[in-house]
């Protein structure tokens, strides 16, 4: 047993100083997966990767329910569902009319080049994945894991505890289905 799980074990149980035990034991890996995703979003975020984090921690041990999770890899599971709730979020915030999701925005400074924005591509796939998950929860916890979070394949596998080549299975059919579901 790890120790992340012996943490969340006594997280569960009620120990109030199991939530800082663990924050001090994975932020670096979540902060790292974190900076991973934001890599992939356009620039002029306002959303940091340690702002990532913290939001999605806040969202994993801040809640009224005991958190219950099962070890390392569900715990990374959740964190990357919450990090993915997060960055949805603020994508609809910022298509909201609103919010003036209906304007572009223009720099300042013509000459700096300006990045596509993803959002209205990030919440397609959003959709599309709360429809897998409905068909099948791993392969849709496997695609979270990898876009979401940036985990590679085998760090993916190895947090939903499937073997590389169950892993190569779900993502196959997880590409496909979302492919189909994307180009409709």
């Amino acid at each position: 047993m790890s120790v992340v799980t012996e943490i969340l074990q006594r997280a569960e149980r009620g120990d109030p100083q199991a939530a800082a035990q663990l924050l001090s034991l994975v932020y670096e890996d979540l902060r790292r997966l974190a900076a991973r995703r934001m890599a992939h979003e356009p620039p002029g975020q306002t959303l940091s990767p340690t702002a990532l984090v913290h939001e999605a921690y806040l969202r994993l041990v801040g809640t009224a329910d005991k958190p219950q999770w099962e070890g390392r890899g569900h715990f990374f599971a959740a964190a990357a569902e919450a990090m993915r709730r997060i960055l949805v979020e603020r994508a609809r915030q910022r298509h909201s009319l609103k919010r003036g999701g209906d304007l572009k925005r223009i720099e300042l400074d013509e000459d700096l080049p300006t990045g596509d924005d993803r959002s209205a591509e990030l919440l397609d796939i959003s959709g599309a994945l709360d429809e897998l998950e409905k068909h099948d929860a791993q392969a849709a916890a496997l695609v979270k894991l990898r876009y979401f979070v940036g985990l590679g394949h085998q760090e993916a596998a190895d947090s939903l505890g499937i073997t590389r080549r169950a892993a190569d299975r779900l993502w196959e059919l997880a590409r496909a289905w979302l492919y189909q579901q994307l180009s409709d």
